[in-house]
């Protein structure tokens, strides 16, 4: 955790990840969250991966170090809360994030009428309302269509278990939600951003350079595990470990042949196709099912840790396959000796590594992770110091259930 937005309060009512991840992104980056839920938990509460004792690992990690108050907010006096707590005054408070329906009770319209510098970051599906997920996106924009083996049918999808359009649009949430702020000191004028899961997937396809290639021809096909448009493929060692390998500049690729003793094998190659692969990476790619071949016959050649040095002293790109668990537990760089990484104890009762903010600032001192809360253990604290209640205020609303504390 770094403090680059220290004394900023973001005010987050969202569920699943691009929301949560919006906020926790500009938590570890300085900034107060205040988390709101229902009495009970909201929709993620319980979402898989579980600890053994139920307590849902996503949620815990999703939520570290944010303030967390428990609402009833089927009640009328809870929503009026829920409105208090996003609007509530202050020269570095109005941001709020969310993923509730764009009509409703937290509705942008509704709630400038309480503060008109209000900024809204709100995450949805689709633009118009409509509900969706990363792999109803996926689906709907051809992803699954162009994942896979070659071989596959082309009508048969291939899902990604990455949730890529949510961890996009929760950092781009983030990227958006300051740029406003920056408009608001500036001008005083606050607004709502809208950030959807559709757009964020067909709009980075465009920047990509995909939807112009369809709109102007054929479809992408399936390429299986070759990297499209340079040099890129899995092989097995000699003593059988799989490694990926992807060559995209002149310099990776005449390492890799390097490394592989392939120069003079590749440049006969090269003499019989009239073609340059150092020059033009597309031709590797071309030309991939001929130099597949010649590249798995180099590899079998070679065991695991004599190929890695090799590779390493030749600056190729490359990578060993592994399991999550083998990345976790034999990997130091990744986790054990990562300094994004604190052992946490959570509330679960489990301790695991953590990660705290995702970039690097040499020049800044880096705080430690801090757990997720309890839920609804903040709520005290943010009626009475943030919003201002006298006791008895918040002892009437404990008592009424409309809200609740972690103890």
């Amino acid at each position: 955790m770094y403090d680059l937005l220290d004394g900023l309060t973001v005010v987050e009512g969202a569920s699943f990840i691009a929301g949560p991840s919006c906020a926790l992104h500009l938590h570890q980056m300085g900034a107060r969250v205040i988390r709101f839920d229902m009495i009970g938990g909201g929709p993620d509460y319980r979402r898989w991966p579980l600890s053994p004792s139920g307590d849902s690992l996503y949620w815990e990690s999703l939520n570290k170090g944010k303030q967390s108050v428990a609402i009833n907010l089927s009640a009328p006096e809870g929503r009026e809360l829920a409105a208090a707590i996003v609007t509530a005054p202050g020269e570095d408070r109005g941001l709020f994030v969310t993923n509730y329906p764009v009509n409703g009770f937290l509705s942008h319209e509704r709630l400038v009428e309480r503060r008109p510098d209000l900024i809204t970051l709100r995450i949805m599906g689709w633009p118009d309302g409509r509900n969706a997920v990363d792999y109803t996106v996926n689906a709907a924009v051809g992803v699954p269509l162009m994942t896979g083996p070659a071989g596959l049918a082309a009508d048969e999808p291939v899902n990604s278990v990455l949730p890529a359009w949510d961890i996009a649009s929760g950092a781009y949430g983030a990227f958006a939600l300051m740029a406003a702020e920056r408009r608001r000191r500036q001008t005083g004028k606050g607004g709502e951003v809208r950030v959807a899961l559709s757009d964020m997937a067909i709009g980075m396809l465009g920047h990509l350079g995909q939807v112009g290639e369809v709109a102007n021809g054929g479809d992408r096909s399936r390429s299986g595990n070759a990297l499209f448009g340079a040099f890129g493929e899995d092989f097995l060692t000699r003593d059988g470990r799989r490694i990926m390998v992807v060559a995209i500049t002149s310099r990776q690729w005449t390492g890799l042949l390097e490394a592989l003793d392939l120069k003079e094998e590749i440049a006969s190659l090269e003499r019989e196709l009239n073609v340059s692969f150092v020059k033009d990476e597309g031709t590797r790619f071309t030309h991939r099912e001929l130099l597949k071949p010649r590249f798995a016959r180099a590899f079998a050649k070679f065991d695991y840790a004599d190929l890695h040095e090799r590779l390493d002293r030749e600056g190729a790109c490359w990578e060993l396959y592994r399991s999550l668990k083998e990345a976790v537990t034999d990997d130091l760089r990744l986790v054990r000796q990562n300094e994004i990484f604190d052992n946490v104890a959570n509330p679960g009762g489990l301790a695991y590594p953590a990660p705290g903010a995702l970039a690097r600032l040499p020049a800044e001192t880096r705080g430690r992770v801090s757990a997720a809360p309890r839920l609804g253990q903040h709520t005290e604290e943010v009626l009475a110091d943030y919003l201002g209640l006298p006791q008895h205020e918040v002892s009437r609303l404990h008592d009424q259930g409309i809200v609740a504390s972690s103890n």
